[in-house]
């Protein structure tokens, strides 16, 4: 088992003895059991409140080198064709604190019933894929979206 407790900035120069597919939730915590793609269990002694990125580097106590990917998981995107729709949609779900990801008049969220029924009242068309889900990181943080 690896036991990590460091993470470094996305460098795809350099190598690495494996990678771990996370989801949202799970680049959200910092203590946790992982299993990597090459099947080697990892444990997770980081930093609380600071999400992984995709590409970011864990390092293990022994040195050793594991890349985040990001793993697919269901997400409901909204989609308009006016910006003074899509603004509301995003001040109402700013409002409740949802994370979003957020494009060119689409945005991205975890599905919920109760939201999508008001997306599509303000106007917009929602549809479910699986997809590779990245909020937003927040105008205070420190954390890069990458697109």
């Amino acid at each position: 088992m690896l036991e990590i407790e460091l993470r470094h900035a996305p460098d795809p120069a350099r190598e690495v003895l494996t990678k771990v597919a996370l989801d949202y939730e799970q680049r959200d915590k910092g203590r946790q059991k992982l299993v990597a793609e090459n099947g080697e269990e990892l444990r997770l002694f980081l930093e609380r409140g600071k999400v992984l990125q995709i590409g970011e580097l864990l390092e293990a106590k022994t040195g050793e080198l594991v890349r985040v990917i990001g793993a697919i998981e269901e997400v409901c995107e909204a989609r308009c064709e006016d910006w003074q729709t899509f603004a509301k949609a995003c001040y109402h779900l700013g409002n409740r604190h949802v994370r979003l990801q957020v494009g060119d008049r689409w945005l991205r969220m975890k599905p919920d019933h109760v939201l999508e029924q008001m997306l599509e009242l303000l106007g917009l068309k929602l549809s479910h894929s699986q997809q590779i889900f990245e909020p937003e990181s927040g105008a205070y943080s420190h954390g890069h979206h990458a697109h």
